[in-house]
C-alpha cells in the first residue's frame, strides 16, 4: 500500500466540508431556485427562505465545485447540476436528500463506536422522519440497476414473486417488466402508501399486489416461485436475519428460490471498499445492522433448508445470494 503524505490525510479529513455544502444546498433546494434563468444570491435566498449573505457564500463554493456558474451578480446551474440536482429532472439524484439525513447520524460516529450501536435507533425499518426521502433514495438506486439485474436471473417458470421490504416497488416492477405475470410488494403499511404512488408512475400497478406487514413478525404470504430481499439484511442482526431467511424460505413453492441482494463483504472483512464503508453506515443508523459475508448468508439459508446456495455477482455495488427450496 502506498504511503500517504500529510496533505493527502488533511484532504481526507476535510472532505466533509464540500460534502456538507452540497447536501445543504440540496436540502434547501437551492439548485431548483436558480432555474430557469439564474438568480442573484438575494433572489435565491428569498425563494428558499435563507439569509442572502450566507446563500451567496454557499453559491460561491458551489461555483468552485463546478456546480453553478456566475455572470455579473447572477448565479445559474451548470449542465451537470441542471441534470442531477434540479427537482423535476428525470435524472434528479433524489438519494442525496436521504444522504442529508444520514449526515446527522454519521456526525455521532465516535459515540457509536464507543457504544457499539446507534443511540438514535428506534424500532421500525423506516423512521417516520425522512421516510419519503429514504424511499426516494431506494428508488434512485433501483432505477439504475433493477432491470439489468432482474433480467440476469433465470426467470423461466417463475409465475409469481414476493418482494420483501419493497420500498418504492422499483424492484417489484422490474420483475413484472421482465415477464413475471404477478408480483407482490410486502412492506409496512405506511411505506406502501408511498409504494402505490411509484407503481402508478411505473404503469405496472395492475400486475402488483400490495401486502402490508412487518417482516420481523409473523409469516409471509405464499407460496411464491421466488422470494426477493433487496437491501434488507444489512439492517438486521445475524439472529434476526436467520429468522428472516427462515420465513422467506417457508414462503417458497417446492423448487422456488430465495434471492438476497445486498453488499457482500469479503471473508476477511477488509473489502470491497463500499461494503466495509456501508458497515459503518449501519453502525451509526441501526441497533445491530452490518454487512455480511457470503459464508454467513449461506449458513442462514442452509439452516432454513435451502440447497444449492451460490453467490451471483451482478453489475453495481451489491451482489446476489440465491438458494433453492
Amino acid at each position: 500500500m502506498k504511503e500517504l503524505d500529510a496533505e493527502t490525510v488533511r484532504e481526507i479529513a476535510a472532505g466533509f466540508m464540500q460534502s456538507k455544502i452540497l447536501l445543504s444546498a440540496v436540502e434547501l433546494d437551492l439548485f431548483s431556485a436558480l432555474e430557469p434563468d439564474g438568480k442573484t444570491a438575494a433572489q435565491a435566498a428569498a425563494l428558499v427562505g435563507a439569509d442572502a449573505r450566507a446563500t451567496d457564500r454557499v453559491l460561491s463554493v458551489l461555483r468552485s465545485m463546478g456546480l453553478v456558474e456566475k455572470s455579473g451578480d447572477a448565479y445559474c446551474c451548470t449542465a451537470t447540476a441542471r441534470k442531477l440536482l434540479v427537482k423535476g429532472s428525470p435524472t434528479y439524484m433524489g438519494n442525496l436528500e436521504h444522504m442529508g439525513h444520514m449526515w446527522h447520524s454519521w456526525s455521532r460516529l465516535t459515540e457509536c463506536v464507543r457504544a457499539g450501536t446507534s443511540p438514535d435507533w428506534k424500532p421500525g425499518a423506516v423512521p417516520e422522519q425522512g421516510r419519503a426521502a429514504f424511499i426516494a433514495a431506494m428508488q434512485h438506486g433501483a432505477s439504475h440497476q433493477a432491470d439489468d439485474v432482474v433480467r440476469g436471473l433465470d426467470l423461466r417458470g417463475v409465475k409469481n414473486v414476493l418482494d420483501v421490504g419493497a420500498g418504492s416497488g422499483g424492484w417489484t416492477a422490474a420483475f413484472v417488466r421482465a415477464g413475471v405475470p404477478r408480483a407482490t410488494a410486502f412492506d409496512l403499511p405506511e411505506v406502501l402508501a408511498l409504494t402505490r404512488g411509484y407503481l402508478e408512475r411505473f404503469g405496472v400497478g395492475d400486475r402488483i399486489d400490495l401486502v402490508g406487514g412487518d417482516y420481523y413478525k409473523g409469516d409471509f404470504p405464499g407460496p411464491f416461485d421466488l422470494v426477493f430481499m433487496s437491501s434488507i439484511i444489512h439492517i438486521n442482526s445475524p439472529e434476526e436475519n436467520a429468522q428472516l431467511v427462515r420465513r422467506g424460505a417457508a414462503a417458497l413453492s417446492p423448487g422456488g428460490r430465495l434471492v438476497v441482494r445486498d453488499f457482500i463483504v469479503g471473508e476477511d472483512r477488509t473489502g470491497p471498499p463500499h461494503a466495509v464503508m456501508f458497515a459503518i453506515n449501519m453502525l451509526v443508523n441501526t441497533r445491530a445492522g452490518d454487512t455480511y459475508t457470503f459464508s454467513e448468508i449461506r449458513t442462514w439459508m442452509e439452516a432454513a433448508g435451502l440447497r444449492d446456495v451460490r453467490l451471483i455477482q451482478v453489475p453495481g455495488s451489491a451482489d446476489l445470494v440465491a438458494g433453492t427450496r
